[in-house]
């Protein structure tokens, strides 16, 4: 199962796969319009530890870390 979610100028790819009923592995890869140097984790898959997971969890948490790398990327938004 695949979600994806634009954040902040990216894209956050989630892929889920099932290891048992109801149970989920979760990676996601982040793709954005710039690359910027030293980060080489861009367009690769990274695995979310911790699981298995729900659906629901999976799917939240993945977002969720996706959007922190981002943050960490491009910095703190202004307030």
């Amino acid at each position: 199962m695949q979600r994806t979610v634009e954040y902040r100028g990216f894209i956050i790819h989630i892929d889920l796969l099932s290891t048992s009923t109801d149970m989920f592995d979760v990676w996601f890869r982040i793709e954005g319009a710039i690359k910027p140097p030293g980060v080489a984790a861009l367009g690769e898959r990274i695995k979310i530890r911790g699981g298995p997971f729900s659906r629901r969890w999976a799917y939240f948490i993945a977002e969720i870390a996706g959007q922190a790398a981002i943050d960490v990327v491009l910095g703190p938004t202004a307030h």
